[in-house]
Formats: structure tokens, C-alpha cells, sequence
């Protein structure tokens, strides 16, 4: 079997010892920022914020609609 075809899962148990925190970074204004970095405000409004997914658009051509 190929090794890039095979999948393999790996159950790897750490404790909180041998954990790290995870650096979050956003865009901010055309620039990316580190999270850790804004003020309590901005921390504040980061936590509030909506993820969505776009779907495509249907552009309807040729049947008339507008």
C-alpha cells in the first residue's frame, strides 16, 4: 500500500504539561495582527464576531430573471 494513500490515526494523549498555547492571529485593516496584542476592547469585539460561508451565487443567466 502507498504510503501516501494510507491513512493511519494516531490517538496521542498529552497532559497539560506538555501542551502550548496556540498563537491566534486576524486581519486587521489589510494587516495581520497576533489577538494577544489588541486591548481588552478589541479582544472583546474579535470573540463577538460571526463566521459565515458564502455559497455561489445563481446567476440565473437566460431564463429572464432580474
Amino acid at each position: 500500500m502507498n504510503v501516501m494513500t494510507e491513512s493511519r490515526h494516531l490517538d496521542i494523549a498529552l497532559d497539560d504539561a506538555e501542551r502550548q498555547p496556540c498563537e491566534v492571529w486576524t486581519r486587521v485593516m489589510g494587516y495581520h495582527r497576533p489577538v494577544a496584542s489588541f486591548n481588552i476592547g478589541k479582544k472583546g469585539e474579535h470573540h463577538e464576531r460571526r463566521f459565515f460561508r458564502e455559497t455561489r451565487a445563481n446567476l440565473g443567466c437566460g431564463t429572464g430573471d432580474r
